[in-house]
């Protein structure tokens, strides 16, 4: 199953929220890739840059389709995080689709953090489930909305003083928000400590565990 996660604007919590997915499905679901095409992932489980190759190196390259699995390295028990590489592939490469129908029809699950910004057609078109991270940000919304990529579902990241709710965020982007998760300290200093992956906070496990089975 292939799960593309991203934001229409910067600062959403897509990495985290990616992160924790591919740790929970690690956890209850079996081997899971998480593959970041943003570049954040390895610091926010706590890991040393990868030296290898990443993502966007393998799509402008000529390599198998089933070579993908070969520029992973082992992020935490059942999990295989793809880095970003050097490159920068540009979104509508072709590329891009072969790995998406690759990776949709894998027995393995598949996260994707695509960043923020509208992800690589040919990929996030393959996705099963395809989940927008946003904050109660009209700004946020008014871009989301804007894009040609439709949402499966939403992920809402609550902060105080925010006017708008969770019914507001799915009208705005017409797709339904499948989990709600509350700004929690704790989060930011599992991430700055490197203990994301070792020490996966409460209030991501509860607000995720069904996006996760």
């Amino acid at each position: 199953m292939l799960t593309v996660c991203w934001a229409a604007k910067g600062g959403s919590g897509t990495t985290v929220v990616s992160c924790a997915l591919a740790l929970l499905g690690a956890a209850t679901r079996g081997p899971t890739w998480l593959i970041d095409l943003a570049g954040d992932a390895p610091a926010a489980l706590g890991m040393a840059e990868p030296a290898k190759s990443g993502v966007h190196d393998w799509v402008l390259s000529a390599a198998p389709v089933q070579t993908i699995e070969s520029i992973g390295i082992a992020a935490a028990e059942g999990l295989l995080l793809i880095a970003r590489g050097g490159s920068s592939a540009p979104p509508e490469r072709a590329r891009w689709a072969d790995l998406g129908q690759v990776l949709a029809a894998s027995p393995v699950n598949v996260v994707v953090d695509a960043g923020s910004g509208v992800p690589p057609p040919g990929l996030v078109d393959a996705a099963q489930h395809r989940l927008l991270v946003t904050r109660p940000c009209y700004l946020a919304l008014r871009r989301a909305a804007a894009s040609a990529v439709t949402p499966t579902g939403v992920v809402v990241v609550h902060e105080p003083g925010r006017a708008l709710r969770a019914q507001d965020v799915a009208y705005a982007v017409q797709a339904p928000v499948v989990a709600e998760i509350s700004l929690d300290p704790a989060v930011a200093r599992a991430v700055d400590a490197g203990l994301l992956a070792s020490r996966l906070p409460r209030t991501l496990s509860v607000a995720l565990s069904e996006l996760a089975v």
